[in-house]
């Protein structure tokens, strides 16, 4: 069985770390490969579940004073308080020193990891980061990039490299694994609100008592 197959790695809360690349309002208006509310939503919904599981979050930009402006700004209104490394130039994130430090010093070695675009901000990321040893989940659906060729082309690169690819809704899941556990109530509405819309009338239902 592959050391990469599930449930031989599972996420765990006190082992992961959500990494947001390039989530900058100039670069989303460029995404083609699928609907850009959709991924503005998938991404708060990883943001909010970082908190509901105190999972740490680290963000880098780049080139964020120019074209590719700043940090999303509902992003960065749910995590106000993350650790934001702004590269001055290296495209793989991993390159640039505080990048790498950052990671280092989480003390986490799973790496959720998202962007635009998912086949160059996050693909190097999570390639590189499989290489410096750690363990890396590429949100597919909280990443996006120019053209669906494009996206299809790097998600078959990181799968060939060992990085594990997922959803928001699978992160969310796996990270909980019972809804019992602390954060349930929180992820119910997560999901309802931004992951999976449809889901707030399944909990209206079920509120309502049927």
């Amino acid at each position: 069985m592959p050391t990469n197959s599930y449930p031989a790695v599972r996420l765990d809360r006190k082992r992961a770390a959500m990494v947001f690349v390039d989530h900058q309002a100039g670069l989303l208006l460029g995404v083609q490969d699928h609907d850009k509310e959709e991924l503005r939503r998938n991404v708060i919904a990883l943001a909010l579940i970082a908190k509901a599981f105190e999972v740490p979050v680290i963000m880098t930009t780049s080139a964020a004073d120019g074209p590719n402006g700043p940090v999303i700004s509902e992003l960065a209104a749910v995590v106000p308080d993350a650790l934001i490394v702004h590269r001055p130039g290296e495209i793989d994130a991993m390159d640039n020193p505080d990048f790498a430090a950052a990671l280092r010093d989480s003390g986490r070695d799973q790496l959720i990891i998202s962007g635009i675009s998912t086949d160059v901000c996050v693909s190097f990321v999570a390639q590189s980061a499989i290489a410096a040893g750690y363990g890396a989940w590429a949100v597919t659906d909280a990443s996006g990039t120019w053209s669906t060729l494009s996206a299809d082309a790097a998600c078959d690169r990181m799968a060939r490299a060992g990085v594990i690819l997922t959803s928001t809704v699978a992160v969310a899941a796996e990270l909980l694994v019972d809804w019992r556990t602390k954060g349930g109530d929180q992820i119910a509405s997560i999901f309802g609100q931004y992951a999976i819309p449809a889901y707030s009338s399944l909990l209206a239902f079920a509120k309502n008592g049927g």
